[in-house]
This record gives C-alpha cells, sequence and structure tokens, in this order.
C-alpha cells in the first residue's frame, strides 16, 4: 500500500479567528521536554495570533479617569482655606477659596465703609490659617467740657471709645456709663472732666473741684447764695474752665426818673411884605417834656454810673413859626437924617437893639413904646426889628414930635 499524501486545505478554510484553543491552553513550555511546533505561514498554512484579552481592553480607560479625577481632587483641595473671620467682636471659622481678603468679604457678604478697620487691608492675599478682622466704625458725637464734635470709633462700649480717643474720665461725669453699648448708629457722649474754679464772695476765695456743666451749678456747690439783683463776673450760664476765677457781684440798686426839656425848632419864612430885617413871630415855640428813667447801681461797695432804661416822650415840642421881612425900608427922612442918632441911641439903650427897659414898656435903640412904633408903621414890638428900621421910624417920630419923645437924651442928637 502506498503511503497517502495529505491534501492542503484551500485559504480561508481554516477554523475561523478565536475557534483554535486560545493562547496559553496548550500545554505549558517546557513542560512536555519538546518545544511548541513552529507557526504555519504562507498560503494554505494557519497563522497563530495573539488575542488582547478583554479585562486589559476595559481596565484601560477606567485606570486614565481615575487618574484624572485624582489629580483634579489634588488641585481641588489645593485651593481651599481655612480662615478666621471675625466680624465686630463675633468670630467664625469657615472654607473659602477667595484669594485675598477682598473676595472673601465680597463672598461673605461683608460691607465695609471709610470708617472701618479691616486687618489685613483688602488687597492681602489669603492663605490658610489666617486670621481677618472687621471692626466697623462708630459715629460719636462728643461733648467734651463744653467742646461739641463728632468723631468715630471702632470701640464698642463707652470705655472702649473713652480710651480710643484718649480721653481721659477718671472723676469726670458721663452722660453714659462706661458699660453702655454704642451701637452702628452711633451715641451722643457728654463728658465733665474735673476742674478747679475759685470763687471771691464777701471778700473770701473759695475754690472746689467740679464737674458742673455751668458756673451757676458749681456756685450752688459752694453754698455761696445770690441776692435778687447779685450776679457773677462771667455769664452763670457759661462753661466753668479749669483754674477759672469768678468774682460774685453784690448789687444794690434803685431807680430815678427824671424829667427833661426837648427844645423846639425854628422856621423862618420869607415875607415880602415886611422890611428887611424885620422878624414876626407867628407861632411861638414852645419845649417838649421827655420822662427818662435811670438805674442807679452800687456793685460791691462802689457807686456805677447811672445806666438809661426808658426815654419817653410826656409832651411833643411845638415847633416856632416866624416871618422873615424882605421889603428894602427907606433910610433918609428929610429933615432928620443930619442928626447924631447913634449919638441918641448910646444914650437910650446903650446902642443895644435888642434891649428892654425893667418894666417892659419900652424896647430897641430908642425905647419906643409899642404903639408909638405901631403908629410909625412897625411890626410886632420895636425890639424885634433890626437897627436900620428902628431909626428910620426914630426920624419920622422926630419929623412929627421933635425931640420931645426924648426928654432926658433928646439933647444928643444935636451934638
Amino acid at each position: 500500500m502506498t503511503e497517502a499524501t495529505e491534501k492542503p486545505e484551500p485559504y480561508g478554510a481554516t477554523e475561523p479567528y478565536g475557534a483554535t484553543e486560545p493562547y496559553g491552553a496548550t500545554e505549558p513550555y517546557g513542560e512536555s521536554g519538546t518545544a511548541p511546533p513552529p507557526a504555519r505561514t504562507g498560503r494554505g498554512h494557519r497563522r497563530r495570533t495573539t488575542q488582547q484579552p478583554d479585562g486589559l481592553r476595559i481596565l484601560l480607560p477606567q485606570a486614565l479617569v481615575v487618574a484624572c479625577l485624582a489629580g483634579g481632587t489634588t488641585a481641588f483641595v489645593a485651593s481651599d482655606k481655612e480662615v478666621h473671620l471675625t466680624v465686630d467682636g463675633v468670630p467664625r471659622t469657615l472654607h473659602t477659596f477667595a484669594d485675598d481678603v477682598g473676595e472673601l468679604l465680597e463672598e461673605e457678604d461683608v460691607a465695609v465703609g471709610a470708617h472701618d478697620i479691616i486687618a489685613p487691608a483688602p488687597g492681602e492675599d489669603l492663605d490658610s490659617g489666617d486670621e481677618v478682622v472687621v471692626r466697623y466704625g462708630r459715629p460719636v458725637t462728643l461733648s467734651l467740657d463744653g467742646q461739641h464734635r463728632q468723631v468715630w470709633t471702632t470701640a464698642r462700649t463707652v470705655d472702649g471709645a473713652l480710651q480710643q480717643l484718649g480721653v481721659r474720665a477718671d472723676g469726670a461725669y458721663l452722660s453714659a456709663s462706661r458699660s453702655s453699648a454704642i451701637s452702628r448708629r452711633g451715641l451722643a457722649l457728654d463728658v465733665r472732666t474735673e476742674r478747679t474754679v475759685t470763687f471771691m464772695a464777701d471778700g473770701r476765695a473759695r475754690t472746689i473741684r467740679t464737674n458742673a456743666a455751668t458756673v451757676g451749678e458749681a456756685l450752688a456747690e459752694t453754698g455761696i447764695t445770690l441776692g435778687a439783683q447779685d450776679t457773677t463776673s462771667v455769664p452763670p450760664t457759661s462753661f466753668p474752665r479749669d483754674g477759672q476765677t469768678v468774682t460774685v457781684m453784690r448789687i444794690t440798686g434803685s431807680r430815678q426818673v427824671r424829667s427833661e426839656p426837648i427844645p423846639y425848632e425854628v422856621v423862618r419864612v420869607d415875607d415880602p411884605g415886611l422890611r428887611t430885617g424885620t422878624e414876626v413871630i407867628d407861632r411861638p415855640g414852645r419845649p417838649g417834656v421827655r420822662r427818662v428813667t435811670f438805674e442807679l447801681r452800687t456793685v460791691n461797695g462802689v457807686r456805677h454810673r447811672p445806666k438809661k432804661l426808658s426815654d419817653d416822650v410826656v409832651r411833643k415840642p411845638v415847633t416856632q413859626r416866624v416871618r422873615v421881612g424882605t421889603k428894602r425900608a427907606p433910610e433918609q427922612v428929610t429933615g432928620a437924617d443930619h442928626l447924631n442918632w447913634g449919638a441918641l441911641a448910646q444914650c437910650e439903650s446903650g446902642g443895644r437893639p435888642g434891649a428892654v427897659d425893667p418894666s417892659g414898656t419900652y424896647g430897641g435903640l430908642y425905647q419906643f413904646d409899642t404903639s408909638t412904633w405901631q403908629s410909625l408903621g412897625g411890626e410886632g414890638r420895636p425890639q424885634q426889628a433890626p437897627a436900620a428900621e428902628q431909626t428910620y421910624r426914630a426920624k419920622k417920630l422926630y419929623v412929627q414930635r421933635g425931640a420931645s419923645p426924648w426928654p432926658h437924651c433928646g439933647r444928643r442928637l444935636y451934638q
């Protein structure tokens, strides 16, 4: 019998991929003592292909995802910071991703103003373990020893504000207790420190330590009393200063009423019907009367100048009205111009146009009586007329009666 030869299988007639025994299912290398058969190559021969395990294909992407997540978590943890934030005395610990103090305050809705204190400053970098402190400013309307001003403080109590403002308040009056809280709306605070004030009264000096608000209050602390008219050298309502000396003034006084005349005015009106130099009083003037009240004071035994308190008009003055002549009087009278009228006037009146005899009957340079004067054309009384008119009337009288109207002085006309 002849030996049969093997017929080769056509290409592609082998078992499909994966139908052969899996890699590693054969006997392990070296256990049979022979080497594994060489792989067949070429057309009509099988090629053994190494297959990737399914578990490895699944685990590789998962490992990549885990690695990415692990790296992100590390960065996330590194950005988180634990900080301590104290806002207006209230502390708390928190975690934040803020890079600086300003971001942290914005993140926590902490609004700050111009008078608030932030430490560290808002632009400072923020690290884990840092402490950030915010202290709000509070307005204080401060009255310190009578001086008023508005200040700002971050203290939350009156005592803290006094220390922060540098006000030494030992023994001082405070309008609010030291432990009083100061709200963010602020507080009005009156502080009066102890001061030394000396009062001089009745020849004695009394010195006290006081935190009184007024001189009057400090005076009351000394036990000195004031009379109805007494006062102090400074207003009792003024603020007492340290080292100030105040004098108590003992005052006695009375009032005096005096009547004083009010001069009247004189109004002159030109009258062309009167001779020049002639004045006629149409309405006589009358002075008014005022009542003046004075205060007479004696201070600590010294009399002061009277002080006028009131001035009341009791009667108004009456204005005097005078007509003034503007008509030129004639100067010449025939038959009398050559006489010595100056000598006659000197003898009768001493040469005074307004002269009046003791009885009041005769007046002027030539001592006319009123009836004679007016019969010669004169107005009013002779002593009210100017000298030239009086001489003119005297010449007319001489023409009528000669020198007889002047029995004692008439002979002077012929000198």
